[in-house]
């Protein structure tokens, strides 16, 4: 299956999840705590549902590889788990299913970039999960799981953005990687940087950040993304 062919059924397989919800258990699952705390706990956070979906991931994960490898020791085990329920991990499947687009943020986590910040969009992901399960029960849960988190071969090793990001580059010789702070806005105890990525001379994303390394992480995600759905270099 191609790249492109499996993000547009992820992104479908969560959305037809997400629209299975009950309106409370979807809003409550998309509410960042910022903005439950601008609303002064009116609305309900989304992290007793992120705790509850960390467990049924890291169970249906387990579960997964225990049958598929039976000859794999604990450890070996331990570790394919971890990269499979990893944050970076379930952050790209989030992302690509666009997740981000429908969290409710704060205004401050609104401006600095929290719609595509790993750690919300991991998040996010576990809590959308979380609802389900509650919503449809285990068996369903699982299978959801297995068509997103567990579909292909087992994740790369984990790298930060910028370093995949530069080995994706230097496969085509010549090719440069540039990235550019195109925009600073906000007070200065709360700044927004805005980094865009060039390649070859051609932007291909731009993203922002509370700092200019969050900034160029998030852009490189951005590319990343972009270039194993095929839309650049």
């Amino acid at each position: 299956m191609t790249g492109d062919k499996l993000i547009s059924e992820t992104k479908g397989l969560l959305v037809e999840a997400l629209e299975s919800l009950s309106d409370q258990l979807r809003t409550e699952a998309l509410t960042h705590v910022s903005y439950a705390n601008e609303h002064e706990g009116k609305v309900p956070s989304n992290e007793r549902l992120e705790f509850l979906g960390d467990a049924v991931v890291s169970l249906a994960v387990a579960s997964y590889i225990f049958k598929k490898h039976p000859e794999a020791p604990e450890g070996e085990l331990t570790r394919m788990r971890a990269r499979f329920v990893s944050g970076p991990h379930l952050a790209a499947i989030a992302l690509q299913a666009g997740l981000g687009d429908l969290l409710l943020l704060g205004r401050g986590e609104e401006m600095t970039g929290g719609r595509k910040r790993p750690r919300n969009l991991a998040g996010a992901f576990e809590a959308v999960i979380g609802a389900y399960f509650l919503q449809h029960g285990w068996s369903r849960a699982r299978e959801l799981l297995e068509k997103t988190v567990l579909t292909g071969e087992l994740p790369e090793t984990l790298q930060d953005p910028k370093t995949a990001l530069q080995e994706l580059v230097q496969k085509r010789p010549g090719a440069t990687l540039e990235y550019r702070v195109v925009n600073m806005e906000g007070p200065d105890h709360m700044p927004t940087f805005t980094t865009a990525v060039f390649i070859d001379g051609k932007e291909v994303s731009r993203a922002a950040g509370s700092s200019k390394k969050e900034s160029e992480e998030n852009a490189a995600r951005e590319a990343l993304a972009r270039y194993r759905a095929g839309d650049a270099g």
